[in-house]
This record gives C-alpha cells, sequence and structure tokens, in this order.
C-alpha cells in the first residue's frame, strides 16, 4: 500500500508566491525548480565538459557540455529529488561539494548508497509513497512514480529509477502539479500516472536516446513523444540530452518529432543557462 511518511517541515521563509514559478535549465537531468517559496533541485550534476560519469561496472561516460552553474552559484536549496544514483545524476562533485545536510528525497538504493557517503538527511520511496514538505503555509508533496530503466536482463543491473511528481500548494489546494520522467523508458506503468493525475501542468521530460552496451536505456524521441501522448502534461520541457556521449539522440530528433505531430501537450526547448516561467492562474 501507497504511504505518507511523516511530513518534512522546513524553516518558514517571506510570503509564498503562487502565482508564478520557474524551471532553470542547469544541463542533464539538474534543473532549479522555484515555485510557492521552494527551490528544489533535481539530479546534481556538475561535472565540467571532458570529465567522466561513472555509470557502474567499471563503465564511464564522458561529458560534452559545461554546466550552467556551479554548486558555489547556487540559490539557498531546499531539497534535492534524485530519481537515481548513477554519476551523471548524482556525481563526484556533487558528492564533495553539497551540504550532506540537505534533505534529498530517492530510491530506497540511492538513500542507501548516499548514506553511505555522508549525506544525512535522505527521505527514501517507494513508488507511489509520497514525503510532503512544509514550508511556511506552503506545501510540497513528492509522489514517487513508476520508471523502468532498461529491459530485462540489463535491468537488473542498473538502479532502481523513480519518477516524481511534485504538487505544490497552500492550505487544501493543490495549485501546481510537474511530472519528472526520471531516466525511464516506456512501459505499461506510465498508463497509470495520468489515471491518478489526470491534470499535469508542466512535465520535464528525460530523452537523449542513452545506450549502455548497445542497449536503450532511456527515451529516444519516438518514445518521448509517446510518453507525451500517454501522461498528456500541459507543456513538456525536454531535457537529459546531447550531454554525455552515451546519449545516441541529439535534441534535434525530438524537435523534428514534435513538428511532425500533432501532440495536446506544448513544448518548451530550453538552452543549458535558460529558464522555463509560469504563471498559475488557479
Amino acid at each position: 500500500m501507497p504511504t505518507s511518511t511523516a511530513p518534512l517541515v522546513l524553516p518558514a521563509g517571506s510570503q509564498a508566491e503562487l502565482g508564478a514559478g520557474s524551471v532553470l535549465f542547469i544541463g542533464t537531468a539538474t534543473t532549479l525548480i522555484r515555485y510557492a517559496g521552494f527551490c528544489v533541485l533535481t539530479d546534481p550534476n556538475f561535472l565540467h565538459r571532458g570529465e567522466r560519469a561513472a555509470l557502474g561496472y567499471g563503465l564511464r561516460s564522458t561529458r560534452r557540455t559545461q554546466p550552467a552553474l556551479s554548486i558555489d552559484q547556487l540559490p539557498p536549496v531546499d531539497l534535492i529529488v534524485l530519481s537515481h544514483l548513477h554519476g551523471d545524476h548524482f556525481d563526484s562533485r556533487a558528492v564533495r561539494e553539497l551540504d550532506k545536510r540537505l534533505p534529498i528525497v530517492t530510491t530506497n538504493h540511492a538513500a542507501r548508497g548516499l548514506g553511505r557517503k555522508g549525506f544525512a538527511a535522505t527521505h527514501p520511496l517507494a513508488v507511489w509513497d509520497t514525503q510532503t514538505v512544509v514550508k511556511g503555509s506552503a506545501f510540497l508533496r513528492v509522489t514517487a512514480l513508476p520508471a523502468m530503466h532498461a529491459p530485462q536482463p540489463l535491468g537488473a543491473l542498473l538502479p532502481p529509477v523513480m519518477g516524481s511528481m511534485l504538487e505544490f500548494g497552500s492550505g487544501d489546494e493543490v495549485t501546481y502539479r510537474l511530472y519528472i520522467t526520471g531516466d525511464t523508458l516506456l512501459h505499461k506503468a506510465l498508463r497509470e500516472i495520468p489515471r491518478r493525475y489526470p491534470d499535469i501542468d508542466l512535465a520535464l521530460v528525460h530523452l537523449g536516446g542513452t545506450k549502455i552496451l548497445g542497449v536503450l536505456v532511456t527515451m529516444d524521441a519516438r518514445q518521448g513523444i509517446e510518453a507525451l501522448r500517454i501522461t498528456r502534461p500541459r507543456t513538456a520541457v525536454p531535457i537529459h540530452y546531447n550531454d554525455y556521449t552515451v546519449f545516441k539522440s541529439p535534441l534535434e530528433d525530438f524537435q523534428r518529432a514534435v513538428a511532425a505531430q500533432e501532440l495536446d501537450s506544448g513544448v518548451a526547448y530550453l538552452s543549458h543557462g535558460e529558464t522555463y516561467e509560469f504563471t498559475v492562474s488557479r
């Protein structure tokens, strides 16, 4: 049965602004989400161009791009939402430089691994479990959603992944829903997401067509389009593309696929360092 853990209460800041928010794209799957008084960092990957991310079993991939910010340039962060523990999502720089006291909402597997690295405030979730975070009059509910990183038998060798639903609001009202796919492929359990969340405002879609040992382990352009058809967010922002040598489907593939399709979702494209700004009229 899905469970909700005890709420995490953060020090109250200024009055929560519910009318507008933003998503800054730092690179790979790393973003800064700012809304309702919260500042959320996703999948912290701050390796520099030419540095190599560890993917396990001795496999490494070289970064092709620079992150838009370094860790010391980040604003005060309230929490981290981490899809899984891979070197292109939580790298050696993040391990060295991030505050070990930062709350991190992630998978059970990643929480155990980060605990061994000294991170003392992990909040592990199983699929459909929820962690509520409270800051003054505002709340953020993070629910772990199903994701599948690879088909079997390779899937058994990769770390478990979660998608995330971030529901922001105040009082009893959810004012904004943001879905992060995580490193997933298309699979049957994705169809449960719109049944539970038929009203998704924004989706951050991990693309890249990543291949390990020749096997697809993140969505390429075709799968990304189908994921949007299934989950039906109002707007989608593609991330996790072009950054590493294991990414085999460039953003241009997805752009061409979007141009050739009729989608219910709008698509906003961000380069590293650009910000998607949204308004909330509820």
